[in-house]
Parts: structure tokens; C-alpha cells; sequence
């Protein structure tokens, strides 16, 4: 099996589903109870934030666990929008947001809120000047991705973050979910007041992520009970995954500092073999861009069925982002990017991780070569 969808998901680490099993199996009380076994279960939540926040550079009251991206992207969005909604009512986002927060701001549009959408450039990257001529005195929240989930664009997070800094009324959030653990981010030095993180893209455990909450910043909950997170995240906490995600942030860092440099040999390697195949167009950038995805399209296929004849080969990949996949529409990123619909239509994102190795990038180019001209013959034989 050769494994390339990794921006969907990834593979957890042995380490982390071992604290999962662990902690699920020997200290499984709930860590609101009183008694002293679920004193245990929360005094590992307290260590468990401590070490995301210790490796996030922040402070352990600015880290609040979620069920992962999706939650922590709504409570950022919609829990300002609720909590400021007298001081403005005004949102920035961009066209190449995840579902998760362009669904979201567009939730708040029947509540009187208005949403302006930046454009981006070829390489899909945000301009600075549209969004400081987009910001008014009632804007209180500007939403930018780190690094984009379908075609890999690195955003300008600092250089947003430098354009808020005399406006405190303007909230800054970032979904980092595809960023963390490839591209470091300074939180407090690039001003940013929110942050989402999702585990199982790390190599943790499924239905658990962060929010991170700069100090002073206030949110209305989404969800009412309990009081868990602060008020914040009502709901009994997912200690296990809590533990296990804290786990697999910490080597995910650590790997970083070991792999990025063979991974940007293999996404390189990719990229180059890529540009010699025939029909082929790659539309991640050479420049700012992660290094982890490369997403490019085929002249004539559509997407999905160039994913399952690779399927047939043990070699997975994906189309748009898993959250859209199914949806059988062109990817609206590529669109946004000034893609043809043919072009989106046909497009292709190879994910990488740390553990991908230069033999698997060799097998996937050369099936993939392969499987162009067989349907390429198929085709002809069918006009």
C-alpha cells in the first residue's frame, strides 16, 4: 500500500494509540467527578494542556480541547460572532477557506452579519491590499487559513497579523489544521488571536483537537452543559484522545526537525516527475507553499477516476479535500485560483508525511504514467 492522502488523514502513531488504550483502559473516570480517580483523569487533561501549550509557545489557559478542526474553526467563528456582535457584524475570510469556516460565516448571514471574501492570485495566495481595503470600523474578525488543504499555499499570516495590530476591535483567527507540524507559526509574534489544531492530521487519534485562545479574548460558547474547557467546550472530555493528541504534537515536532528536508526531497522529486508526464498540470506553487501537498490535474480524466484506477494499484490519493470529496463538484480553490472548470475537474492532491518514503514517490509516478496512457488508448479505442 502506498499511502498519499495524508491531508485527509494520517496513520496514527503506535505511541499515541498506545496512550489512547491506555488511559481509555486504567483511568477512564470521568475528570469532573470528585472523587480522587477522577481527580487522576483531570489532572492528566491539566498535563496534557500544559505540553500543547508548552509546544505551541503559549500558556496553558489559552488552549482549549475540541473534537478537532471542524469544532475548533465554528467555536472561533461563530463564538465571536456571538460575543461581539454589538461592537460589528462585519467578517473577512477568503474563497479558499474550509468548509468548516465558510459554512460557518455564511450561517451568520441570516443573523444580520456580512461576509467579505477575498480573492487570491494564481498561486492562490491572499493580497495583503484586498484585505486592508475590505477592513471597517465594524470588522470583527478577519478568518485566513496557514497553508491551504487542497493545493498546499502558504497565507501571509504575519503580514495579517502586522495589519491588525492597531485594530483591536478585529479579531484574527487561523485554521493551522494543515499547517502544524510543516510550517512553524509564532502565535503571539504573528498576532493572532485564534488558532485551530486537529489531531488525527498529526498522527493522533480522531474526534480530538485545540482552539487556541489569546489571553483577554472572550467567546461565546457553542455548546451549553457542563462547563468543561473553561465554559467554553461543554462535554465530558475525550481524555484519552486528549492525552494521545498531546503525545503526537510533541513527535510530530520532533520529526519535523528530523524529516522536512526528505520530505521536500520527495515532494520535489514528485513535482519534477509530474511536469514530464503528458497532460499533466501542476497547480501547487514552487513558492510559499508546504511542503507536503502537490495537487495537479489531467487533461481529459476526471478526478475520480483517476483515483480509483490508482485505487486498483494499492496507491491512494485524493481529489478535492476529503470534507468535499463526495460532492462531485470542481474544487472551488482551483476556481478561485483562476483554474478552467475542465481543468478543476480533473484535479489530483498528493499528501505526503514524514514516513513517506523516495521508493513509494518512484511507484506512484511511474503507475501513474502507466494508467495516462492505458486510458489514453481506451479513449482513442472508444471515439
Amino acid at each position: 500500500m502506498i499511502y498519499l492522502d495524508n491531508s485527509a488523514t494520517t496513520k496514527p502513531y503506535k505511541e499515541a494509540l498506545h496512550t489512547f488504550m491506555k488511559v481509555n483502559e486504567t483511568l477512564y473516570a470521568n475528570p469532573s467527578s470528585i472523587h480522587s480517580f477522577g481527580g487522576k483523569a483531570d489532572d492528566l487533561i491539566k498535563r496534557s494542556r500544559e505540553q500543547v501549550a508548552d509546544l505551541l509557545g503559549v500558556e496553558g489557559s489559552e488552549v482549549f480541547f475540541t473534537s478537532g478542526g471542524t469544532e475548533s474553526n465554528n467555536l472561533a467563528v461563530k463564538g465571536t460572532a456571538m460575543q461581539y456582535k454589538n461592537r460589528g457584524r462585519h467578517i473577512i475570510t477568503s474563497r479558499i477557506e474550509h468548509p468548516s469556516v465558510k459554512k460557518a460565516v455564511e450561517d451568520l448571514e441570516p443573523f444580520g452579519f456580512s461576509i467579505t471574501y477575498v480573492g487570491v492570485d494564481e498561486d492562490g495566495r491572499i493580497d495583503l491590499k484586498e484585505i486592508e481595503d475590505a477592513l471597517r470600523d465594524d470588522t470583527i474578525l478577519v478568518s485566513v487559513m496557514h497553508v491551504n488543504n487542497e493545493v498546499g499555499t502558504i497565507q501571509p499570516i504575519r503580514e495579517i497579523g502586522e495589519l491588525l495590530k492597531d485594530r483591536p476591535k478585529t479579531l484574527f483567527h487561523v485554521d493551522a489544521v494543515q499547517a502544524c507540524g510543516k510550517i512553524p507559526l509564532d502565535l503571539h509574534g504573528a498576532g493572532v488571536d485564534l488558532c485551530s489544531l486537529s489531531s488525527h492530521k498529526i498522527h493522533g487519534i480522531k474526534g480530538t483537537g485545540a482552539l487556541y485562545v489569546r489571553s483577554g479574548v472572550r467567546l461565546s460558547p457553542l455548546l451549553s452543559g457542563g462547563e468543561q474547557e473553561g465554559s467554553l467546550r461543554s462535554g465530558t472530555e475525550n481524555t484519552g484522545g486528549i492525552a494521545a493528541f498531546a503525545k503526537a504534537l510533541r513527535m510530530h515536532l520532533k520529526e519535523r526537525e528530523e524529516s522536512l528536508p526528505v520530505m521536500q526531497e520527495i515532494q520535489g522529486f514528485i513535482r519534477d516527475g509530474l511536469s514530464k508526464l503528458p497532460y499533466v498540470t501542476v497547480h501547487t506553487p514552487e513558492i510559499n507553499a508546504a511542503p507536503h501537498i502537490l495537487n495537479f490535474s489531467i487533461e481529459g480524466f476526471k478526478g475520480e477516476v483517476m483515483v480509483h484506477s490508482l485505487d486498483q494499484h494499492g496507491i491512494y490519493l485524493s481529489t478535492t479535500s476529503a470534507c468535499s470529496s463526495r460532492q462531485h463538484k470542481p474544487s472551488e480553490t482551483l476556481l478561485a485560483m483562476g483554474v478552467s472548470d475542465m481543468r478543476a475537474n480533473s484535479s489530483l492532491r498528493v499528501s505526503l508525511s514524514y514516513h513517506t518514503t523516495m521508493q513509494e514517490a518512484r511507484m506512484f509516478l511511474e503507475t501513474l504514467e502507466r494508467e495516462i496512457r492505458s486510458l489514453m488508448k481506451t479513449m482513442r479505442r472508444s471515439r
